[in-house]
């Protein structure tokens, strides 16, 4: 289940700007590195899992995703790693992006997404502000690298996101983001009414209380998923 195939921790950072919050993915795709990093890399690639991207996708560059953030490459170290700044409603936060190769095969991608969000946004909507995004960004990829290159429609997958099958999706997202927020320290309520809030802003509705969603764990469990 591809929910289960993600690792999910809320971390933060000390910048130059003061501290930050950071959210952190990681998941092991049966594909090798070559391929993968291609996948995340390649104007042409990047459409058929998640969406049209202009710009120049090289250090220096300067990219656009169709409706969505845009930034500028900061570092690029292929196969590796990269890293880009998330230009999005007039804020700018930070992604950073690497890949190493599985000791059980396949290949590692770990992301972090780096943001400055100050406490009453953070006490909003939590993590899943954007670990949400994130972990439908990655299930895009990996239907995509496991169907041997199948594209796949945004407006089908927009459509997809707002259906019973993408609202459990987003519950569960929602969920395990609670969890791992418990787990960074957030006191457990506070957790779980930003957990639901942002699920009411991805789906447009509150969480179905007969919905089957992941079992709650202990922040000593989540750490130990972590």
């Amino acid at each position: 289940m591809q929910i289960n195939a993600v690792r999910r921790q809320v971390k933060a950072r000390t910048l130059e700007a003061g501290e930050a919050r950071v959210v952190a993915v990681s998941q092991t795709f049966d594909a090798p590195i070559d391929d993968v990093w291609d996948a995340c890399t390649n104007a042409e690639r990047i459409p058929r899992w998640f969406l049209p991207v202009s710009g120049e996708l090289r250090l220096g560059g300067k990219y656009q995703l169709e409706g969505n953030a845009g930034g500028t490459v900061e570092q690029c170290d292929p196969p590796n790693a990269f890293s880009a700044t998330w230009e999005f409603g007039g804020e700018v936060s930070w992604i950073e992006v690497w890949l190493a190769a599985d000791p059980e095969g396949g290949t590692r991608l770990n992301v972090e997404h780096i943001a400055h969000v100050d406490q009453v946004r953070w006490a909003e909507f939590g993590p899943g502000a954007v670990g949400i995004g994130w972990d439908m960004i990655l299930m895009g990829l990996a239907g995509y690298l496991s169907t041997a290159g199948l594209s796949i429609d945004p407006k089908e997958a927009l459509a997809w996101q707002l259906s019973e099958e993408g609202r459990r999706f987003s519950a569960e997202s929602s969920e395990r983001w609670r969890v791992a927020s418990v787990a960074a320290g957030t006191d457990p309520a506070e957790a779980q009414g930003a957990a639901d809030r942002v699920f009411a802003a991805y789906t447009g509705g509150a969480p179905d209380p007969d919905q089957q969603t992941p079992a709650q764990e202990t922040p000593d469990q989540a750490a130990a998923d972590q």
